[in-house]
């Protein structure tokens, strides 16, 4: 019985995180004219739900599990690609800030530490 009530509160717990993130990835469409995703696996850490807006925007979430992650890009509606790359890699518009991050101090930007 004890057990019984562990996994169903886990499973509660577990359901009103996929709603918060759902909401968030929600608002990001919103702002964006819809929005696409892509999910990650980052160890321990959970799932990172990568998103993308029809104007190029994009941003991340983190979510505890897979599972999480899944449940609330359901529930927000949006597509999930199994990739990374071609059409939709190609949405992502990048800005002055992110191209010196990502070169760092090869290229003179600030370091990414």
């Amino acid at each position: 019985m004890a057990d019984t009530q562990v996994d169903e509160k886990q499973a509660a717990r577990a359901e009103r995180k996929a709603a918060r993130l759902a909401k968030q990835i929600g608002a990001f469409a919103k702002a964006h004219g819809g929005a696409e995703g892509q999910l990650a696996y980052i160890g321990q850490m959970g799932t990172r739900i990568v998103l993308v807006g029809e104007d190029g925007s994009w941003g991340d979430l983190v979510a505890p599990s897979n599972a999480i992650a899944e449940g609330a890009a359901k529930k927000a509606g949006i597509t999930l690609h199994e990739s990374f790359d071609g059409d939709f890699a190609a949405k992502v518009r990048t800005g002055p800030y992110e191209w010196t991050r990502m070169a760092g101090i090869q290229l003179g930007g600030p370091s990414n530490g």
